[in-house]
Parts: structure tokens; C-alpha cells; sequence
């Protein structure tokens, strides 16, 4: 008979253990990651199908891979080396430096969290703070880009509902790719934003290694041919008028760039306009600030919840407006291939001097074609007409009268003026409603009166339309006077 082996139980649990998981590791694991894969690949194939911009299979590299190639681009190992030699720290430090930088830049994308919550959430958010428009849009010149390029959307910045309300237009076209600025580094939101294909970057960094690992990883990104999303004023408006182009991302993007190469690079201009900013006082507050000082607002719980139940109750007590009209509207693409060639320039065989002029020279045009396409809407329409009346108290008759003409003027321009349902007389009615909801206006006796505290935050909004019809910029964050030149005016000397 064969001799009975007793083992102690620990042996057996132990044995047992490292059984299961040798048949985890071994088989289940790669069975079910075969299968995950095989549906993200169905997934994907039916989302390009149905994407006018496919999405990239660069976006679709797992991030440690996409991180360990920016890490041995030869540029970044010449930056480590660099940093190395002028600090005196080891090379494997320096590297260590540099591979913290790259996992804080590279996202991780997930197409089921951009399309099945990213989108869907920035659809709500969008639909439930604002009424949406789209308003003008080349179609055929958009439909013409060639679907090889990599399109790059440049995009005027008034507020951090930018990214919501672009993400929720856009989704019916692409996956974007944004940068994203300190704010969002918050714990829980940090891996929403990195998931759907966002990457952090410190605007004000200094060293030199961080850049060179950004400008790597922005042009290898766009070389690949990932579609994405630039707001070349670098921060929101603080005054609510266009800023001039600040171009580090797009120098990235165009430093390296071919003109003889198989990828062109197409900016669309995208403008935004709102009836309503949800951060517009802090802005102007900080726009009035000292200059050289960078004013800090807290999070305050307290008036945070306090906001919340007052729109809440309004709600339920059906008081409670949405905050108006939130309009884009697209403008003509712009051919990086065909703006180099039409002025004989190859960014990769000029000198760095001659390479930032010509970069400077495509940003003011870009900065340009994205004023262009900025929507007047009401409340800046109505802000723009009474501040331009010089303060002086209006009739709603002769601020429609005033209205009328400055839309006039606007359209001369070029621009692209939204009109709800077709009807001046609402429009202006709809402007007029939102400036004394928000006390910025009062009616008395039959007269509208700027409220002479809130001349600024009317500078705000009337800002937003002032490049069209070349108006110097109001003061904005304190109890600026108004400007007495009439829209008609200043359509005259543009015309001269």
C-alpha cells in the first residue's frame, strides 16, 4: 500500500494559493485581456467609422509606452544630458526628473470615457447652464480638409466652460486633445481630465528640460496626427477682449514641422461668445488688479453652497433662468503647408530667429481669423450699445435703434451675429433682460441706467465684440466711464 504524505494546512492553503494564481497570471488574465482588447478594437473601428477625424492610433498607445518613447526621443535624452552637465547632478538623476515630467504630461485616453461620459456630461453641463448655438460655419471648406491632416483647433479663451461646451460640439467629429492648465489638478478630477485625453502643463515653468519635454511631446503628438485643441491667448481674458497670441504650443506643433511632408496641419478658428462668464468677476477683479501682482481667490465651501441653493431654489420655484446664449461659430481652415509655401519658408532649415518671426507671423493671423469668427450675441450687444452711448440713459426704443446699427456695422465687418429666433426686437429684449437680472442695468421711468458700480463688468462684455469695429478696449474691474463714440462712428473711420 502506498504510504499516506501528510503536509501541515498551512502547506496546502499556500500551495493552493500560488495554483490559483499561477492560473490567474497564466490563463484567465490574458483570456480576458484578449477579449477586452478585441472590443475596444470593434469599438474604435465603428467610432472612426462614424468620426469626420479618425482618432489616432497614437492616442490609442497604452501612456507606458507613449511615455518610455518620449523618454528616447533623441531631443529629450539631449535635454537630460544637458540639464545634467549644468547642474551637476548624475544623468540617471536628471532622467528621473524627466520621466516624473512625462507622466505628468502624457494622458491616458479612454474612448469610452470621452464618448459614453465625457461628451454626455459636457452635453449636459452645456445644455442645462446655456441655450447652445452653432453659429457660422464654413462646411464645405471644413469637409474639404484632408482627412491625412492633423487638425488643430484654435480657440479663443473667456471661460473654463470652453472645454465642456467644444467637448460637446466636437464629439460628432473627434476625440480632442486639450492642454490643460494647473486648475484642473485637483484629486479625482485629475484622472477624468487625463482619460479624456487631456495633458497638464505649467504655464509659467521656467526649466528648460520640462519645455523640451512638452515641445516633444506636442510634436510628436501632432506628427502622429492627433486632432486637437489650442487657446492661443495662453488664459482666460481678464478683461473679456481679445488677447495677443501667446505661442508655445503652436511654436511646438511647427518648429519641427515639413512643408514637403506627407502631413499637413490644418487650424480651424473656432470663436466663443456667452451671454453670460461664470467667472467674469474674479476676471475683471484681477484685470483691476496692480500690475505685476496675480491676485488668488480660495474656494470658499460656504458661497459655493450658498450659489448652489439659490439656483436650486429658483429652479424648483421657476425663477431660476438659464445664463442666455453660449455661441460658436467656425471660421475658414487655415493650411500650415499652404501658409509656408505661399511665403517660401521652411521652418526646419531657418534660423531660430527667422523661425520665431515667422511663427509670430502665423499667430497674429491665426489670433486673427479666430476674432473673426467670435459671435456678437445680446448681452454683449446691449453692453456695447449703452457704453458707447457715453452713459447716458436710453429708451429701449433707442437702444434697439443703437443695437440695430452696431449689428449692421458688425455684419459689414464680417462678423458673424447671432439672432435668437429671427427677431431683432427679441434679441435686444433678451440682452436688456440679462443686464437687470444681474443689476448691471436698472429701468426707471421708461429708461435703461448702466448702474454706474458695474461700468466694468459692461466693459466685460461689450470687449468681446470691440475688434470687430476696431474700438479701443473698455476699463474693465472698477467704475470705468463710458466711451462717447457712436457704433456708427466707428464704422465711419474703419471705412476711411
Amino acid at each position: 500500500m502506498p504510504a499516506e504524505l501528510t503536509v501541515p494546512f498551512w502547506v496546502a492553503i499556500l500551495a493552493g494559493s500560488l495554483a490559483f494564481v499561477s492560473i490567474l497570471d497564466w490563463i484567465i488574465v490574458p483570456i480576458v485581456r484578449a477579449i477586452l482588447a478585441r472590443r475596444r478594437e470593434r469599438s474604435i473601428a465603428v467610432l472612426n467609422r462614424q468620426l469626420r477625424l479618425r482618432i489616432a492610433p497614437f492616442k490609442l498607445a497604452r501612456r507606458k509606452d507613449l511615455i518610455a518613447q518620449l523618454l528616447l526621443d533623441a531631443d529629450v535624452q539631449k535635454a537630460i544630458e544637458e540639464e545634467a552637465t549644468r547642474t551637476g547632478k548624475p544623468i540617471a538623476a536628471v532622467g528621473k526628473i524627466a520621466r516624473i515630467y512625462a507622466k505628468e504630461i502624457v494622458p491616458s485616453f479612454s474612448a469610452a470615457v470621452y464618448f459614453r461620459v465625457g461628451a454626455r456630461l459636457a452635453r449636459w453641463l452645456a445644455t442645462a447652464l446655456y441655450r447652445v448655438r452653432i453659429g457660422a460655419s464654413d462646411a464645405k471648406a471644413v469637409e474639404g480638409i484632408d482627412p491625412s491632416a492633423t487638425v488643430v483647433f484654435v480657440i479663443n479663451h473667456r471661460s473654463n466652460m470652453d472645454y465642456v461646451l467644444v467637448t460637446y460640439l466636437a464629439a460628432q467629429s473627434s476625440a480632442l486633445s486639450y492642454a490643460v492648465g494647473e486648475w484642473a489638478r485637483v484629486p479625482g478630477l485629475a484622472g477624468l481630465i487625463r482619460l479624456m485625453g487631456a495633458y497638464f502643463i505649467r504655464r509659467d515653468s521656467g526649466n528648460q528640460l520640462y519645455r523640451r519635454v512638452l515641445s516633444r511631446y506636442v510634436h510628436l503628438a501632432t506628427a502622429a496626427g492627433v486632432t486637437q485643441a489650442v487657446f492661443p491667448e495662453g488664459g482666460l481674458s481678464r478683461n473679456g477682449a481679445l488677447q495677443s497670441p501667446k505661442l508655445g504650443l503652436i511654436a511646438y506643433m511647427v518648429t519641427e514641422f515639413d512643408p514637403q511632408g506627407a502631413r499637413d496641419i490644418v487650424f480651424v478658428p473656432v470663436g466663443l461668445n456667452y451671454d453670460r462668464v461664470l467667472k467674469d468677476r474674479m476676471l475683471t477683479a484681477a484685470a483691476a488688479a496692480a500690475k505685476g501682482q496675480r491676485p488668488k481667490f480660495g474656494f470658499n465651501p460656504l458661497v459655493f453652497a450658498g450659489f448652489l441653493a439659490r439656483n436650486v431654489i429658483g429652479r424648483i420655484a421657476g425663477r431660476w433662468y438659464r445664463y442666455g446664449y453660449a455661441c460658436v461659430s467656425f471660421g475658414r481652415p487655415v493650411s500650415l503647408c499652404e501658409h509656408l509655401r505661399n511665403r517660401g519658408f521652411n521652418p526646419r532649415a531657418a534660423k531660430a530667429e527667422q523661425r520665431f518671426a515667422e511663427i509670430e507671423r502665423l499667430g497674429e493671423r491665426l489670433i486673427g481669423e479666430v476674432g473673426r469668427a467670435v459671435p456678437a450675441l445680446p448681452v454683449s450687444l446691449a453692453a456695447l450699445a449703452l457704453l458707447c452711448a457715453g452713459g447716458q440713459p436710453l429708451s429701449r426704443f433707442e437702444l434697439k435703434g443703437r443695437v440695430f446699427t452696431l449689428m449692421r456695422d458688425l455684419e459689414r465687418s464680417g462678423a458673424d451675429v447671432y439672432i435668437p429666433r429671427a427677431d431683432l426686437d427679441y434679441a435686444v429684449d433678451v440682452g436688456v433682460r440679462m443686464l437687470i437680472l444681474r443689476r448691471l442695468v436698472v429701468e426707471e421711468r421708461g429708461l435703461l441706467h448702466p448702474v454706474a458700480e458695474e461700468l466694468g463688468l459692461l466693459g466685460y462684455y461689450a470687449n468681446a465684440l470691440v475688434h470687430h469695429i476696431a474700438l479701443p478696449a473698455f476699463a474693465v474691474g472698477e467704475a470705468a466711464s463710458g466711451v462717447s463714440t457712436s457704433p456708427t462712428g466707428a464704422a465711419d473711420r474703419r471705412d476711411r
